[in-house]
This record gives structure tokens, sequence and C-alpha cells, in this order.
């Protein structure tokens, strides 16, 4: 028997990723209320930025190239790769540093705000037409389940 797809469809499954993260970074600010060990935030800022790797890869990888060929909307989704780049850039910072450093919560507060933006441009503009689009939204779903647990089994390479 085939296990059942935990997820409406395509759309669903990649807000239920952003509904993962937006709560990890909220763990994280109070974390940081609390004047929690460095170690445990660090701990916590490697999970959110392997969460934001393995999901900018399965949208760059199988929903963004169906949405833009199915919407023709070229600006709409080079706008949505340029923010995955500079949410990678700063990814790819926090990496770099020791959870110990002066400015690592900064930095992992700035990746929180660039990807708060980019999920509400999503959510309005990218998941509304994709909804509205000739797209197998619910056939997708399998696609991008399937890659995203291929890459939660390999190490996650550092961003560069």
């Amino acid at each position: 028997m085939k296990e059942p797809v935990p997820y409406d469809d395509a759309v669903d499954l990649l807000d239920a990723d952003h509904k993962a993260v937006k709560k990890m970074f909220i763990d994280y600010d109070a974390l940081c209320e609390d004047a929690a060990p460095s170690d445990t935030k660090g701990s916590l800022a490697e999970r959110i930025c392997q969460a934001l790797t393995i999901h900018a890869q399965i949208e760059e990888e199988i929903f963004y190239p169906a949405v833009r060929e199915a919407i023709g909307d070229d600006a709409l989704m080079d706008e949505a790769l340029e923010e995955h780049a500079e949410a990678k850039q700063t990814i790819a910072q926090i990496q770099e540093m020791k959870p110990t450093h002066p400015t690592y919560d900064a930095v992992v507060k700035k990746l929180a705000k660039l990807i708060d933006q980019h999920v509400l441009e999503e959510r309005e503009q990218i998941f509304l037409q994709a909804r509205n689009a000739p797209l197998d939204l619910r056939g997708m779903t399998l696609s991008l389940l399937k890659r995203k647990q291929q890459l939660l089994k390999k190490p996650v390479p550092r961003a560069k």
C-alpha cells in the first residue's frame, strides 16, 4: 500500500516548510532573550540553515522552473531567485562564523527578515499564480517530497 502524502499540493508542502522555519526563527529569538548558551543557538541556527538550503534547492530544481513555464513571468521568478541568492549568502556568512561571534545573532536575525519578506512575496505572488496556472501541483508534491528526502539523507554542503 502506498503511503499517503501529508500535503494537499506542492504549495502546501512548500508553505509547511515556511512555517517550520518561521517557528525555528521564533525559537531562536526566545533563546536570545533567555541569554541561552552560544552552542545551543548555534545548533538551532545550523538547523535553520539546513532547512532553508534544502527548501531553496527543491524550489529551484522543481517548483520554480514549472511555475516559470506555466505563468511566463520571468521577472517575478528572477526576483525570487535573486532573493534565494541573497539568503544563501547570509547562510554562508552564518556558517562561517562561530556562534560566539559578537554579530552572530544579528546575522541570524537578518536572515529571518530576508526570509519573512521572501515568504510574503512568494505567498502573495508566486503561490497565488501557481494555483491559478495550468500546473499539476498535486502531482508535483511527490517529486518535491522525494527530492527533499534525498537531500535530508546526505550531508548538506555548506553554502558558498
